[in-house]
């Protein structure tokens, strides 16, 4: 089954065990031969990854641009490159830069090719294009079916 990722990258340290493991719960009630498809982002992105190779399956990338990797935090580096690393198929989309066209095609190319998404989404409207609820607005127009993941401990930095 091919799954696709959308969610929030600002999740609190301490909600990261509660939502990895309410990731993993809906990924084996799916079960089947799980491909994960993921832009890799932090936060909810690298959990649904993690989740899908602690589950034997494997994970797909679409990187929205050249630079998606120099955007990222000095801190944030390690655990991206680990992740691509162990990815069997990586993607970089034409954008030379990050930013919402990018990210919005990214999104367009992941729900293109998945038969669910996973959406770690607390429920707030879309603020704009590419976002978290943008991709859920997406799906469900194109008829993907969302599964939803926002266990009661999880939260948002402000």
């Amino acid at each position: 089954m091919r799954v696709g990722i959308t969610g929030h990258s600002n999740l609190v340290p301490e909600c990261v065990p509660a939502v990895q493991a309410a990731i993993t719960e809906v990924l084996e009630r799916l079960g089947g031969t799980l491909v994960g498809v993921t832009c890799l982002a932090p936060g909810a992105d690298q959990l649904f990854a993690r989740a899908v190779l602690a589950l034997g399956g494997e994970v797909e990338v679409v990187l929205p641009a050249l630079d998606y990797r120099d955007r990222l935090k000095p801190h944030q580096v390690a655990d991206y490159d680990e992740l691509r690393a162990a990815a069997t198929v990586v993607s970089v989309l034409p954008h030379m830069s990050s930013g919402r066209q990018a990210y919005v095609a990214a999104n367009e190319r992941m729900l293109a090719s998945v038969e669910v998404l996973v959406a770690v989404w607390d429920g707030v409207p879309a603020q704009g294009k590419g976002g978290t609820a943008d991709v859920v607005e997406q799906a469900r127009a194109s008829g993907v079916p969302i599964e939803v993941v926002w266990p009661d401990e999880a939260r948002r930095k402000s």
